[in-house]
């Protein structure tokens, strides 16, 4: 029995993340391994997001939670139809988190049946729920679902601002040379240049509403002494060791899938994923059936997340080096990946794809799929959940970073960690195949190597004793303290 579930007073925690599928993923399977540990969650969501659930995961999807797991909705103020475009969808929500969400949040935790004892908020929308928690007296912590160096490079933006490096003067800036501009003072990193920096860096806009949300979104971090970061110890310790300094309790916690894998098979039938899963966007499982009928490390799975957007001659480009590669491929092309037009691809490509040789999906299981023994090789955007899954499934990757901390995390892939290759910006069919194919031949066997290395140090970290184990149970720990108070 779990040392809380012998107290009177049971944590009451509240969950709230960024309403964006990788936040959402990371803050619900923390929150899943927190109330497997006896602790009582409220997890709230925007409407949008609600709806977003109910339409991949059935109507009844999120009525059917164990005890002491249940779901919020807050207004957001977000139609549902504009969420198709990602652009304006990701715009809509950032407005939405700056400016509608205060109230209702604060008029949600006022009526909840059992008083919150804590409040466990995304570092991205501290800037409002630091706000609620002072006014209803109720201690709040920072999770943070970037690695540790996407952390520390959007903390740093604010002091680029300062020192007059961003915003750009003009679009030259970006050609000449500039971005290779070294940045010396991140504590714990070494070597890092504007290049590595979120993209919001590249803008020659002052006002530019990505670029402001990212820098304010680490500005008050110093006024919440506890912060949760989804990586591990043994992965980024320079870093790790640099935070603890800047924090009083630090928190690191990942791979959360690992943790939740050690969670007795007899008792997973009370997890949150086994009513409703993670996706806001429906998965087919067709990709494994595919998977099946495929050798062992001769696949390269292809996903950009859920926000990258492409032209539809990119689009052309991936596929034709797909298809020339000579590699079996499983591709997730979602409905919203081109942008203005249908992914439309040519009929020699579809005859790649009668022959049997690739498989296009719109979603999938990601995890299931990086873990499947055909996956040899990953070509990613670089998100973090991305990065992380891939590096607990021990997969090399092929890196095209489009978006915020994704630029650091390509760095540390193929720099720092020796897993992976990193794609130039223009995206040429040539330049896919031959990647492909040095990630999949022998080539990129060093990097499989060291791929598998750091899926045993995860699931070292993970096991019992590990860093990340250890780091739960003092968080739990810590969350019963502050119930008791």
């Amino acid at each position: 029995m779990d040392a809380l579930a012998r107290d009177d007073k049971k944590p009451h925690v509240i969950f709230i993340p960024f309403p964006g599928q990788s936040h959402i993923k990371a803050m619900l399977k923390l929150a899943e391994l927190l109330h497997h540990k006896g602790i009582e969650i409220t997890f709230v969501n925007t409407d949008s997001v609600h709806k977003r659930f109910l339409e991949s995961a059935g109507p009844d999807s999120l009525d059917a939670s164990p005890p002491g797991f249940r779901f919020e909705t807050i207004p957001d103020g977000i139609s549902f139809s504009s969420l198709d475009d990602v652009a304006t969808a990701r715009n809509k929500r950032i407005h939405s988190v700056e400016n509608l969400l205060s109230t209702p949040f604060l008029d949600l935790l006022t009526k909840l049946p059992t008083p919150p004892t804590c409040i466990v908020s995304d570092g991205v929308v501290s800037g409002f729920t630091i706000d609620v928690a002072r006014k209803l007296g109720i201690p709040i912590m920072l999770c943070w679902t970037l690695a540790a160096c996407g952390f520390m490079v959007t903390y740093q933006m604010k002091f680029l601002n300062e020192k007059g490096l961003v915003p750009l003067e003009d679009e030259s800036y970006l050609t000449n040379g500039y971005l290779n501009t070294i940045v010396d003072w991140i504590p714990g990193m070494e070597g890092i240049q504007l290049k590595d920096f979120p993209s919001m860096v590249r803008t020659t806009d002052p006002n530019n509403q990505l670029l402001n949300f990212t820098t304010e979104s680490t500005r008050r971090s110093h006024e919440v002494p506890h912060h949760i970061f989804h990586t591990f110890d043994e992965l980024e310790p320079s870093i790790v060791k640099a935070l603890s300094s800047m924090f009083s309790h630090v928190y690191t916690i990942g791979p959360l899938q690992l943790l939740l894998d050690q969670i007795p098979e007899e008792e997973k039938n009370t997890q949150v994923s086994h009513f409703n899963g993670y996706s806001l966007m429906r998965e087919e499982p067709e990709c494994i059936q595919w998977l099946k009928s495929k050798e062992p490390n001769s696949v390269i799975y292809v996903s950009f997340g859920s926000s990258t957007m492409m032209s539809l001659e990119e689009l052309n480009e991936f596929g034709w080096g797909l298809a020339e590669s000579g590699y079996s491929f499983l591709w997730i092309i979602r409905s919203n990946l081109v942008v203005g037009e249908s992914a439309a691809l040519g009929p020699e490509f579809e005859e790649c794809i009668e022959k049997g040789k690739g498989f296009v999906a719109s979603w999938c299981s990601q995890e299931k799929v990086l873990n499947h023994p055909s996956v040899g090789g990953f070509l990613t955007h670089c998100g973090w959940g991305s990065t992380i899954e891939s590096l607990s499934a021990g997969v090399p990757m092929i890196c095209w970073p489009y978006l915020a901390d994704q630029m650091i995390n390509c760095r540390y892939v193929c720099k720092e960690w020796g897993v992976g290759l990193e794609m130039g910006n223009g995206v040429k069919r040539g330049e896919v195949k031959r990647l492909i194919q040095e990630l999949m031949g022998e080539g990129g066997k060093r990097m499989r190597n060291k791929a598998m290395k750091w899926k045993k140090k995860a699931h070292i970290a993970t096991g019992l004793n590990g860093s990340s184990s250890l780091n739960v149970d003092n968080l739990v720990k810590e969350l019963s303290k502050l119930s008791t108070n």
